[in-house]
C-alpha cells in the first residue's frame, strides 16, 4: 500500500498544509489585535506591509521547491501541494498589496500611479503581483485543459515572478541586504535544479537520437 493514500492526502495532509500555510497570517492579525506578544511596533503599517511580502516571497520559494523535494524524495504526492502553496504565495501577495493601497496610501490613485512609475522596486512589485494573479486565475483544472500545453508555458512565468519579489525585495532594502541576499541564494539553487534538469532531459533526447 502506497504512504500516504488518497484519503489521507486529501483529508489530513492537504488540510494540514493549509493550516500550516495560513498560520502566519493568523499570526500577525493576532499581534495587530494585540493578542500576542508584542505587537506590531511603532509604525504597524510598515510592518505588515513587511510581513506579508516576506511571506509571499516565501509562499513562492516553497512552491518551487516542490518539484526537487518529489525529484530527490522520490515521493510524487508532494506535487499535490504545490498549487495550494503557489495560491497561499498570492493570498499573501494579495494582502501586501491591499495594506500598500488602502493603510498606506489610503486609494490615493494618483500618488499610488506615480509610486509605480517612478520608484522601480514598486514597478517590480506591482508586475509580480500582476503575473502571480494570472497564475491564480488560470491555475484551475478548467483553466489548463483549455490552454492545453500553452497553460505549462505560462505557468512557468513563476520562475520570473520569483526573481521579480526577489529584487523587489533587495532593492526596497536601505540598510541590511543579507536577508533578501539569502533569498536570492535560495532561489538560484532552485533555479539551478531546473537549469540541470533540463540540459538532463536534452542530453538525454539527443543520445537517444
Amino acid at each position: 500500500m502506497n504512504f500516504p493514500s488518497r484519503t489521507q492526502l486529501r483529508w489530513i495532509i492537504k488540510p494540514a498544509w493549509f493550516i500550516a500555510c495560513l498560520c502566519p497570517f493568523v499570526w500577525i492579525v493576532l499581534l495587530a489585535f494585540d493578542l500576542a506578544g508584542g505587537g506590531l511596533g511603532p509604525d504597524p503599517i510598515e510592518a505588515t506591509q513587511d510581513y506579508m511580502g516576506i511571506w509571499t516571497l516565501r509562499m513562492l520559494l516553497l512552491t518551487l521547491a516542490i518539484t526537487p523535494v518529489r525529484k530527490l524524495s522520490g515521493k510524487t504526492w508532494v506535487l499535490q501541494l504545490r498549487r495550494m502553496t503557489g495560491l497561499f504565495a498570492l493570498f499573501y501577495a494579495s494582502m501586501h498589496l491591499l495594506n500598500y493601497l488602502i493603510l498606506d496610501q489610503g486609494l490615493a490613485w494618483g500618488a499610488i500611479f506615480e509610486d509605480i512609475l517612478e520608484r522601480p522596486f514598486i514597478t517590480l512589485g506591482a508586475l509580480a503581483i500582476f503575473g502571480l494573479t494570472i497564475l491564480g486565475i488560470t491555475s484551475t483544472y478548467g483553466w489548463k485543459r483549455r490552454l492545453g500545453k500553452n497553460w505549462q508555458h505560462l505557468h512557468r512565468l513563476i520562475y520570473v515572478i520569483a526573481i521579480l519579489v526577489v529584487v523587489h525585495f533587495w532593492w526596497q532594502v536601505k540598510i541590511d541586504d543579507l536577508e533578501p541576499a539569502v533569498y536570492a541564494v535560495i532561489l538560484a539553487v532552485l533555479l539551478s535544479f531546473r537549469v540541470r534538469k533540463k540540459r538532463a532531459r536534452v542530453t538525454s533526447g539527443a543520445q537517444k537520437q
